[in-house]
Order: structure tokens, then C-alpha cells, then sequence
């Protein structure tokens, strides 16, 4: 295709990369944690909805693709732990935690039905196969068990080439309900407000947090972020305001429950029959 368009199917990485997660085991990073979740709306959004959810919790608690495991600050002191991420989470990703239990390959090192819950944030879309990972899911649940899922879906193409896809309500009810999960329920996560604002507050951060070589170029791009902060300012504002509001078709992400049933062999897809 001519005008000079670059074929994406050869990107193998990103220009800008926000700054990673890290624990919330300290009072300055817990400090630092609520700074970014105010003007960072896809991270606020999915921490609002885990405050009201993950204190629910008990039993133990599988935290699948866990990163730097910053909703962990939300359960009780009861629950029994167990964050698993795959061996490529530091290449590909940034994360190396030190209690986390890291795989090869597509089978979890977990037993069959341990887990009461199963948290996964904004990891299925990194999964190129997302019924095996959610087979994987049903197996480690006990019956009953819960399922707390995170997805985004105004966001853009992250950890490139590691992002596969961006599920609707719909796509994620059918592969829920193949892999047999029940009671599934789907949330979205803002509206077209927010996502108005996360999408002009996205233009102004790699200016205030540039990741250029060149030290002039990159005080030169802090200078005109500085400029802008005022306008980055009022748009979280007005960001986190909306989200108080209903959730819209067009949103931040997606906040998924569900209970692990019984497979339906006639829904199963093609690869798990």
C-alpha cells in the first residue's frame, strides 16, 4: 500500500511505554499508587471496581498473570495468596516479583479445583490463545469458585507485539460460557466521557514522562508537558467524575464475574474438544 503507511505487522515495540506497576507494600508507594490511579483512568477505574470486590474474598486467592501484584493491598489479611505469571513476564512485560510462582507453556502449576478465586487484570488480551487460558481457569477453580477478570477496550495497542485482542460483553460472555463459567456478569468500566478524557490526557504524558534518549530533546518535551499539565489536570478531574456515572458502550474496560460450572460439551470450542 503506497503513501508511505507502515505494515504493523512487522512493530516489535512501542514508542512510549507508561511506567510499570509496583506493590503497594510501602506508605510512599501506596502514596505513589493513588497519584497514578487519579490521572491514570484505565488503572483508577479497575481499582474502584476490586475495592468493592476483592475484600469479599476468602479461601485462597489465585492472581493469574499477577505483574507487580498491586490489588494484593486489597484483601484480607485472611486470605491465602498465590500469585502465578508466566516466565515471559519480565522480557515482555517489566514485572519480576519476588513470591511469584513463574510458568512455561499453557498449563498453570496450580491443582485441580485450590482456588476459591481467580483474579486476572487486563491480562487476557495478552493470551493468543484465550480458551486454553480460560480452561486453565475452570480447572484451578473449586466448584462454585469465583472468577474477578479485568479487560480493557478504548485502549490503545500495548507491550507490542503481545496484545491480541479487545473483547465486547459478548465476546466475553461466549467464551466464559464455553469454558463453563455461569452467573457471568459484565461491567463496563466509564463511558464515553472518560474516554474522551483518556484519550486527550494520553496525548500529554509521554510529553511529561518522555522516553528519548537525547537529554535536550527530552527537557524540550517536559517543558511543553509542563505547559500542558494544567489541562491533564482538569481532565482526571473530570475523568473521575464521570466514572461515578452509569457505564456506557463505548468505555475504559470491562470488569467480569462469573462462577465456575459445568463445561457444556456441545459449546466448547474446536482446540478443547
Amino acid at each position: 500500500m503506497s503513501g508511505g503507511r507502515q505494515n504493523l505487522v512487522h512493530r516489535v515495540g512501542e514508542r512510549w511505554r507508561p511506567p510499570p506497576f509496583t506493590p503497594n507494600t510501602t506508605r510512599w508507594q501506596r502514596l505513589l499508587s493513588a497519584l497514578r490511579r487519579f490521572v491514570d483512568l484505565q488503572a483508577g477505574s479497575i481499582w474502584n471496581d476490586l475495592a468493592v470486590e476483592l475484600p469479599k474474598a476468602s479461601g485462597t486467592l489465585l492472581d493469574v498473570g499477577c505483574g507487580a501484584q498491586p490489588y494484593r493491598a486489597l484483601l484480607s489479611t485472611t486470605v491465602n495468596y498465590l500469585g502465578i505469571d508466566t516466565i515471559d513476564a519480565k522480557p515482555h512485560f517489566g514485572y519480576q516479583t519476588g513470591d511469584t510462582v513463574y510458568y512455561s507453556g499453557t498449563a498453570w502449576p496450580v491443582k485441580d479445583g485450590s482456588a476459591d478465586v481467580v483474579l486476572c487484570t487486563e491480562t487476557l488480551e495478552h493470551i493468543a490463545e484465550p480458551s486454553a487460558f480460560l480452561a486453565e481457569m475452570h480447572r484451578c477453580l473449586r466448584p462454585g469458585g469465583r472468577v474477578l477478570l479485568t479487560v480493557p477496550f478504548a485502549a490503545r495497542w500495548h507491550f507490542i507485539p503481545h496484545d491480541y485482542w479487545r473483547f465486547t460483553p459478548s465476546g466475553l460472555h461466549r467464551l466464559l460460557t464455553r469454558a463453563g463459567f455461569t452467573n457471568i456478569e459484565v461491567y463496563a468500566r466509564g463511558n464515553a466521557l472518560t474516554v474522551a478524557c483518556y484519550k486527550q490526557m494520553a496525548l500529554a504524558l509521554p510529553l511529561l514522562l518522555p522516553q528519548v534518549s537525547n537529554t535536550a530533546w527530552r527537557w524540550g518535551l517536559r517543558l511543553f508537558g509542563m505547559v500542558a499539565f494544567p489541562v491533564v489536570l482538569l481532565l482526571a478531574i473530570i475523568g473521575n467524575v464521570s466514572m461515578k456515572r452509569r457505564g456506557g458502550d463505548d468505555c475504559l474496560g470491562y470488569t467480569v464475574l462469573a462462577e465456575r460450572g459445568c463445561p457444556d460439551p456441545a459449546m466448547l470450542a474446536p482446540d478443547l474438544k
